[in-house]
């Protein structure tokens, strides 16, 4: 857990940043600057070349993730595994592109009626792909080299602040919404382009292919995994963006884009667990290959009880400010009030599963965490089908709470079956109650006068309420340990 641990309070502090950043653009310079259909636009885009680029890169970030210790070599650049990877996705990028030109009838026909902003940008997804693609293979790199911080600088940090300057521009009126769009997309470019610069600068960035190290028994390896990678991967990035082009498809760009500012807030969730997974999935595909189970357990267990107190502190504390919510968004997003709620759910029910995922996708059952993703991309698009035309966009967010609460249960079961692991225990129990206490007891304090005002109190307040039972119950050794680090340095500079 020491590298995780290690990586993840470093993930965590970046992401918290990049998380302050999102919500300056998301919350603030959005919902003021940029109109509902204009903020759906710019989620579709990314939407869409967030699904391509899956198809793109052919299961190589699956391949690098599971298959890299047998590469892991400095001596021989990880015998040419970048170059294998590049080139192999460069020809996937070009079939998958080719494949969504040919599909234009058929994805803007819907668009001429209720969102023909979208067709004029139809072209602009080509680009965004390349790029999200190079950037999800580099930081996957980095990640099996022990390096998943400087990922989530360059995206959460670099790639937000160049988002915040870009409509600053539009805003003064320097550049017009398709020069935000292109400058969008460049903030999109940005971060690949600086890994590249600091593969380059490290000595890292070795281009030659080593496909002479590549045996018939890996090549029969990669080609199983990456085809299964392609399925889980597809069937993953669908769960996160299917719900925005099926509200573009029922209604328009316009609810989709009250729908993203209010999907936002219910991801910040999901921030502390992504940190974790970036480094966490690379040590346990290790402790994988050595067959080191007390290891995988062990960071099963502590995971699912670390996340499950960040995720109930950051839910009960968003849920706890959602009138400050809307003072900030403004009330046009107010139909949104449930998307969070259930979104939030939704979320939860990942994190309290720990790292789940990361061990049945580096385990040698990992077929099955494609099909049960492809389960779970069924049940989202079968719920959403039924639930949108009733609920309209919090029907999508009903959608994601039930069909990931099912999800979960399958895993958790899956790998109790399978494994003998299983995270939970009364120690959840007792989270849940204290957030429940906590969440109670800041509803009892009247609203401030002014919103920014009760954010602060009021935020202070929850976290007092749920942080100090947790610390004082040990229910965490990895939190305590943190917190009394903290202490410890903070009574040390004091002397």
């Amino acid at each position: 857990m020491g590298v995780i641990q290690r990586q993840s309070i470093s993930g965590v502090i970046w992401s918290y940043i990049g998380v302050g950043l999102g919500f300056i653009t998301t919350a603030i310079i959005f919902t003021r600057v940029l109109e509902t259909d204009e903020i759906g636009l710019l989620r579709l885009l990314v939407s869409y070349a967030s699904i391509i680029s899956i198809f793109a890169s052919l299961g190589m970030n699956t391949v690098m993730v599971k298959l890299f210790p047998f590469f892991r070599d400095p001596a021989t650049g990880h015998k040419g595994f970048l170059g294998i990877a590049l080139i192999v996705s460069l020809a996937g990028f070009v079939v998958a592109s080719l494949g969504y030109v040919l599909l234009q009838p058929l994805i803007v026909d819907k668009a001429k009626e209720s969102s023909a902003l979208f067709i004029q940008y139809f072209y602009t997804v080509i680009p965004l792909t390349f790029f999200t693609l190079l950037f999800g293979l580099l930081d996957t790199y980095y990640r099996v080299l022990f390096n998943a911080v400087k990922g989530i600088i360059y995206k959460e940090v670099s790639q937000r602040l160049l988002i915040i300057a870009a409509v600053g521009l539009y805003y003064f009126a320097i550049v017009d919404f398709t020069g935000l769009v292109w400058l969008y997309i460049f903030a999109y470019v940005a971060p690949s382009v600086m890994f590249v610069v600091s593969l380059a600068k490290s000595g890292q960035l070795r281009l030659r292919p080593g496909f002479k190290y590549v045996d018939e028994t890996l090549k029969k390896n990669m080609i199983s995994v990456a085809v299964f990678g392609i399925m889980a991967s597809f069937s993953g990035v669908l769960v996160m963006s299917i719900d925005v082009i099926m509200i573009e498809r029922f209604f328009d760009l316009s609810k989709a884009g009250i729908y993203t500012i209010s999907f936002f807030f219910g991801t910040l969730i999901l921030v502390p667990m992504r940190t974790m997974g970036k480094i966490g999935s690379v040590v346990i595909a290790e402790a994988w290959k050595a067959d080191d189970r007390a290891t995988i357990s062990n960071i099963y267990t502590r995971s699912s009880i670390t996340l499950t107190i960040m995720g109930l502190l950051l839910f009960i504390g968003i849920w706890g400010n959602i009138e400050n919510v809307f003072h900030l968004v403004g009330d046009k997003y107010a139909e949104g009030r449930f998307v969070i709620l259930f979104i939030s759910l939704a979320n939860l029910a990942d994190v309290v599963m720990g790292m789940s995922s990361h061990i049945i996708v580096n385990s040698h059952l990992y077929r099955w965490q494609t099909y049960l993703l492809v389960f779970f991309a069924a049940l989202i698009i079968v719920s959403n089908l039924l639930l949108i035309p009733i609920f309209g966009i919090v029907g999508a967010a009903i959608a994601s709470f039930l069909s990931k609460v099912l999800f979960n249960a399958v895993k958790f079961w899956f790998i109790r079956h399978h494994f003998g692991f299983q995270p939970l225990s009364l120690r959840h129990v007792w989270l849940g109650l204290i957030a429940l206490g906590a969440w109670y007891l800041s509803t009892l304090l009247p609203a401030l006068p002014n919103y920014i005002i009760d954010i602060i109190v009021r935020s202070a307040l929850i976290t007092a309420l749920f942080v100090i039972p947790v610390y004082l119950l040990k229910i965490s050794e990895d939190v305590n340990e943190r917190v009394d680090g903290v202490v410890k340095a903070f009574l040390m500079r004091k002397r």
